[in-house]
């Protein structure tokens, strides 16, 4: 598991390769992950965009931006997190994903900047 803390939000990230939604023959390579934010600070935030990062290990990458996380814009009082799944297909055995979230403080408005750790997709026979 990655976890990484900025501005308060502790974001933490957990990989699971889908064999059954991957054809390696195809250079098809399905991997899940999880996603767990947590609010530390003192104040209500809401998450507005997300901005990733994806590194095939062939030397392609791509950007995906967007809003919310999984169709929502979830908010997070004091304390509270917020846990999502989703996915993402490499064409090689092996990459890696980091990106931003953009959210908005509520009491105060102002957007801040979280970091979401690098981590790795590796499927698990190229892990030897």
């Amino acid at each position: 598991m990655n976890s990484a803390i900025s501005e308060g939000i502790l974001v933490n990230v957990e990989v699971f390769y889908q064999p059954e939604y991957s054809n390696p023959m195809q250079n098809e390579f399905m991997f899940a992950y999880r996603i767990t934010i947590e609010n530390f600070n003192s104040f209500p935030v809401k998450l507005l965009r997300r901005n990733w990062y994806i590194f095939d290990s062939n030397g392609t990458y791509r950007q995906v931006e967007g809003e919310g996380v999984v169709g929502v814009q979830p908010t997070l009082q004091p304390g509270e997190n917020y846990q999502y799944t989703s996915g993402c297909n490499l064409r090689t055995e092996m990459g890696k994903m980091k990106g931003t979230y953009q959210m908005e403080n509520l009491d105060t408005r102002t957007l801040f900047s979280v970091i979401i750790p690098e981590f790795e997709m590796i499927v698990p026979a190229k892990e030897n």
